[in-house]
């Protein structure tokens, strides 16, 4: 380096320290150690600036009663020493002493790859409830770039909601090349990963292991649907593994519907450092003078009570700030798919609709093929991406169904795809340049299908036109079903030209643009975030939707292994379950497992035998007296379906008072059932309690006992068996106080 350049380098040195040193002064923050708790009810993540300003994680754990001591955490572990002094980094930039994985990296303007973020200030705002949002500046010494870390803390729910703002003021354009969310630093004798994998019907399997010594990534590459083969939610236990009632558990969730990547790295002193953020595979990005990056955030709760405890944190953080009217109702709905598929017309409609009054249930929902003219949707191959209504199946539109439905007084519902299209279409035809496809390699399908290219703004247009266009003539519409069936493939934008690794970036701001226009035009319509089933279940998806669909595999035995490990994370008024004819089990069996969540169905009323519809008309009467248990109670896993032959889940409300117990034999050798009880959980251990048998076929009795009365006590120390065998294989039960 010649002489000329490191003077420039040591006056920006200088000026920079300058500013930091004022900034420092003018806060109120020069001291030699600056102490940041992040406090909830139960729990502390504490940020030291230290005498370098390097920000560090000191302490994630319970909560202490006296502040100071948090200072003393560092002292008391004896572990190999920090070469780096960054180890414990709030959010650890590459290129300067960092030796492991990076938050952030990056190319600066004048090609130095460096990076090296201090601490300059942080400000802590009150927000409504009791909510409390921290935001501390970092900036580089050298080089005018800054990142802003945002805590935004839910103390009663426990749950940290976190995210950068990265920024920077240079001559010329800086180039990110990891961009995390968040970084978390965790000390423990030991951690166990909990992730999940899958597929197509095959959602949410778990999966537990201990942390070994080097980089495990959860991470996805498919841009859309990108849940399916790898979900973003996760959970980490610190010392042992948790168990539902038991050990210390961390869960985290990336907020975030496109490619995703989380880093669990367990270092050289032992230590875990978990950073979680967008996927910067393929998506390098060019950020401009005075342009602000915004990373989608990160959810993280820490429980020292075990799994049960966390889970229903996060439901009720879910419920009150995150899922759209999480603390309102859900509709009951009567879907077609699997009573026609694509074989259907106007009069077989109106028939169905007819059936949706006679079951009882809220809406009838109209599943794909009422679309496309020139190419029939009669399949998957054709017409995806043609919203005009199928002149031959529906000769007299939509709005003569929505009209139909409200004389049978039930509402209406419709399926859309409309992020996608097949090459057999219109749309294709016309706007060739609006897919996402290489120009010049052979393309590969999805399910027959390729992907719109969101990061085009008249294709947002478009996007926002095909739903809008269907309220607009059809003002009574009252339910969507938003489907998402194709990953992508040869990626590539016409639209971006030579910023490619914008594209996934740019498509979810893209996607997310349109859910916020829909969702200013038309507030509180309910919707289905749907992706062949469970491809995109995200938190910052369900901004913008009621419900989401676990998985396209219905049999109800399977569905009850899906749900339970879904209920981790998402609460039970989100998940849509549906009875079908999948799987071999009576329709009791398949109606009590749906119930475990926003109940509907997906069969032909017309061939239900007379048993089967009265037993399904009091089923849904039931359900509806009791669903707001399991839309707003606490949710209680009581029999691990991985463990035994029963499967046993519990909803109670708030107040103790009451509560819906679901029983189910999982197990189908000779002899299996409840041999031992139930422990229940939740409940006031000092008032008496009655149980009481619902959803019964219609000319069963009962072998539960009403007149019996349970003290709390007894119910959570003995149990109460339900009496589940092979001739009862689901057992729904009502729990009530005695007052």
């Amino acid at each position: 380096m010649n002489r000329r350049r490191k003077g420039m380098i040591a006056v920006r040195q200088l000026v920079y320290c300058s500013i930091a040193l004022m900034a420092g002064w003018m806060s109120g923050s020069l001291k030699a150690q600056t102490i940041i708790p992040v406090v909830t009810s139960n729990n502390a993540l504490v940020l030291e600036a230290g005498k370098n300003k390097d920000l560090s994680v000191i302490y994630f754990g319970k909560k202490l009663a006296n502040e100071k001591e948090y200072q003393l955490v560092s002292s008391v572990y004896k572990q190999t020493g920090d070469y780096t002094d960054v180890l414990n980094a709030a959010y650890t930039s590459s290129g300067s002493r960092n030796l492991v994985e990076p938050a952030i990296s990056v190319v600066h303007a004048d090609g130095n790859r460096s990076l090296d973020l201090r601490y300059v200030k942080h400000e802590q705002k009150q927000l409504a409830d009791g909510i409390t949002q921290y935001s501390i500046l970092l900036k580089d010494p050298v080089y005018d770039f800054e990142v802003t870390l945002h805590y935004k803390v839910y103390p009663h729910q426990d749950v940290i909601e976190q995210w950068s703002v990265i920024k920077h003021r240079e001559k010329g354009n800086v180039v990110l090349e990891k961009f995390a969310s968040a970084n978390l630093h965790l000390k423990a004798k030991g951690f166990w990963l909990n992730q999940y994998h899958g597929d197509w019907a095959k959602e949410m399997q778990p999966e537990e292991s201990k942390i070994t010594h080097g980089i495990k990534t959860i991470d996805s590459k498919l841009g859309t649907r990108t849940n399916i083969f790898q979900p973003s939610v996760f959970m980490v236990s610190l010392n042992k593994p948790a168990t539902e009632d038991e050990g210390t558990v961390l869960y985290g969730s990336l907020a975030y519907s496109g490619n995703f990547r989380t880093d669990l790295e367990l270092d050289y002193q032992d230590n875990l450092r978990i950073i979680s953020g967008i996927n910067n595979y393929a998506s390098a990005y060019n950020l401009k003078p005075g342009e602000e990056f915004v990373t989608p955030s990160f959810i993280h709760l820490l429980s020292s009570k075990g799994k049960g405890f966390a889970s229903r944190q996060l439901h009720d953080w879910a419920r009150n700030y995150r899922l759209l009217d999480g603390k309102g109702d859900r509709l009951t709905l009567l879907n077609n798919w699997e009573a026609t598929y694509f074989d259907f017309n106007e009069s077989k409609l109106k028939e169905l609709l007819r059936d949706t009054k006679k079951l009882g249930v809220d809406l009838f929902l109209l599943d794909d093929g009422w679309f496309a003219n020139k190419y029939p949707r009669n399949d998957d191959k054709a017409g995806l991406g043609d919203w005009a209504e199928n002149k031959s199946k529906l000769p007299n539109g939509v709005a003569s169904l929505v009209k139909e439905a409200t004389a049978n007084g039930v509402k209406f519902g419709i399926w859309v795809e409309p992020e996608m299209v097949n090459p057999k279409s219109e749309l294709y035809e016309k706007h060739p340049d609006w897919v996402v496809r290489q120009p010049a390699r052979q393309e590969h399908y999805f399910r027959n299908q390729l992907v719109l290219d969101l990061s085009n703004p008249v294709v947002q247009d478009f996007v926002f036109g095909v739903v809008d266009n269907l309220f607009t003539k059809n003002p009574d519409l009252a339910y969507i079903k938003w489907d998402c069936n194709a990953v992508i493939y040869n990626a590539h934008s016409a639209y971006l030209g030579k910023q490619q690794s914008h594209f996934y970036i740019e498509y979810m701001r893209g996607l997310y643009n349109v859910l916020q226009r829909l969702r200013a035009k038309y507030p509180k319509v309910p919707m289905m975030l749907c992706s062949g089933g469970g491809g995109r279940v995200d938190y910052e998806a369900l901004k913008y939707f009621t419900e989401y669909w676990p998985s396209d595999n219905t049999d109800p035995l399977e569905r009850i292994f899906i749900q339970w490990e879904y209920s981790y994370f998402y609460p039970a008024i989100a998940s849509a379950n549906h009875v079908t004819d999948w799987g071999k089990q009576p329709i009791k069996f398949r109606t009590d497992v749906a119930m475990m969540g926003k109940l509907g169905f997906d069969i032909v009323v017309s061939h239900l035998n007379e048993k089967d519809l009265a037993f399904c008309q009091n089923a849904i009467k039931e359900y509806n007296a009791f669903r707001h248990l399991v839309y707003q109670g606490d949710q209680y896993r009581l029999s691990d379906p991985r463990k035994g032959s029963v499967a046993s889940m519990a909803f109670l409300s708030k107040d103790q008072s009451e509560g819906v117990l679901f029983n189910y034999l999982v197990n189908n050798r000779y002899g299996e059932g409840s041999v031992y009880p139930v422990q229940l959980k939740g409940l006031d251990p000092s008032a008496m309690y009655t149980l009481k048998e619902l959803s019964l076929y219609p000319g069963v009795k009962s072998s539960i006992d009403t007149s019996k009365q349970y003290s709390g006590e007894f119910l959570m120390t003995v149990g109460f068996n339900p009496e589940v065998s092979g001739s009862r294989t689901s057992v729904v039960l009502k729990l009530e106080k005695v007052k």
